[in-house]
């Protein structure tokens, strides 16, 4: 089943859809019941029309319901209309020259961590101009047309729905099929939240004629053709010299240039030991410490079901939290299977160098800061505490992670 990371105000739950809504959800029981693979193509094309239909619009609200009432209701059927809505809220067919292309909103994502602040914000023309030759050159088919916004958003500054998703890659697409430069607003983005370690995004769109390849890995009957692993090591190998500049202080890993939504799923698996790796580093230089000083208390957050796990850290026999970590389950993890998500959370602490690790054996409803929004983390003490770093100790930057 897969995940969303579509961001959406809380809505009542109602006991009745609105039309669309119980279209789109008979079509996602169909298609993940479906008998064959031309079955599934109908379904999909039933859905794919309906969600366009709904986007383009503006009406969104039954996509968000029969999204609500799967995931109370059926997994694999959810599954199947997150997938639906994803590919159309980042696909689209636009024409070039008179023929019909495909166009696909892309992302490369940058995993990053560090002491001080994690950059986010313009790309100078030349770096943009070298990275879009490696991404050409390493990553994509030969002749398809791209072009490469020149920023590196934060998670906080892309987009927060899926229509949101749909309207930047349609104005991007169109852009290029005009071989225009696309008009965006980028001064009025969202302020980037200080964080440890976070994820920075390249934003891009591809567009290749109808049933050609956008990609290398793609090409399988020519001598350019290069396996996924292969185009990872050439984008490493040959953009990180472009991406250093623009994360100075900082250590960072490269993922796969991809779509859009996938992307955004891996960025959330690969952050979150850096997350934990980070802030025990953190602590080690702000308190002078080892990290077998350094105490862990790990709790569970949701409902029903586990959504996150908390770890709280506290610095010798201080209650305190000083630094806190949230690890989100996503798409389908359970403690059913192996390792389970407890083990690589206590796993990754203890390759960190912490010793001390104690898990809360109850599942604990998710609490926040009254005040200013923040998780609250659990302490040695078996209570849910705000993060407070001891007056006496100061961070080596105003704006740290």
């Amino acid at each position: 089943m897969k995940d969303t990371r579509s961001a959406r105000s809380p809505r009542d739950r109602k006991s009745h859809l609105a039309p669309d809504a119980e279209r789109l959800v008979a079509g996602a029981l169909g298609l993940a019941n479906a008998g064959s693979r031309i079955e599934d193509r109908y379904w999909e094309t039933l859905l794919a029309e309906r969600i366009e239909r709904l986007f383009e619009s503006g009406h969104v609200q039954p996509v968000h319901d029969a999204l609500d009432r799967l995931q109370q209701t059926d997994g694999e059927a959810h599954g199947a209309l997150i997938e639906a809505v994803e590919t159309a809220s980042e696909t689209l067919r636009i024409e070039v020259d008179g023929q019909p292309w495909d166009a696909l909103l892309l992302s490369a994502p940058i995993v990053a961590w560090t002491r001080f602040a994690i950059p986010a914000g313009p790309v100078p023309a030349e770096a943009a101009e070298r990275l879009t030759t490696h991404w050409r050159a390493h990553v994509l088919a030969d002749g398809v047309r791209f072009r490469l916004v020149p920023f590196l958003y934060s998670l906080d500054q892309l987009p927060r729905d899926f229509a949101d998703v749909r309207r930047l890659a349609k104005k991007l697409a169109h852009a290029l099929a005009s071989d225009q430069a696309p008009r965006l607003e980028l001064r009025n983005l969202p302020e980037t939240a200080d964080m440890l370690a976070d994820t920075r995004f390249l934003l891009a769109v591809v567009a290749a004629p109808v049933g050609q390849p956008m990609f290398r890995w793609q090409q399988i009957d020519t001598k350019e053709h290069a396996s996924r692993v292969q185009c990872l090591e050439q984008w490493v190998a040959q953009g990180r010299p472009n991406l250093e500049p623009l994360l100075p202080g900082c250590g960072f890993e490269s993922l796969l240039p991809d779509a859009y939504h996938i992307n955004l799923r891996e960025a959330d698996r690969r952050v979150r030991p850096y997350a934990i790796r980070a802030a025990v580093h953190f602590l080690t230089h702000a308190f002078s410490v080892e990290p077998t000083q350094i105490r862990a208390s790990i709790a569970a957050f949701g409902e029903d079901l586990v959504d996150e796990y908390r770890i709280g850290l506290s610095v010798g026999d201080q209650d305190e939290v000083a630094q806190g970590v949230v690890w989100p389950l996503l798409g389908g993890e359970h403690e059913g299977e192996e390792p389970s998500p407890l083990e690589q959370v206590k796993e990754t602490l203890r390759e960190a160098g912490i010793t001390d690790i104690r898990v809360w054996p109850d599942l604990i409803e998710a609490e926040f800061c009254e005040d200013c929004g923040a998780p609250l983390f659990p302490n040695p003490k078996g209570e849910v505490a705000h993060t407070e770093m001891p007056d006496d100790v100061e961070p080596e930057s105003a704006s740290f992670h």
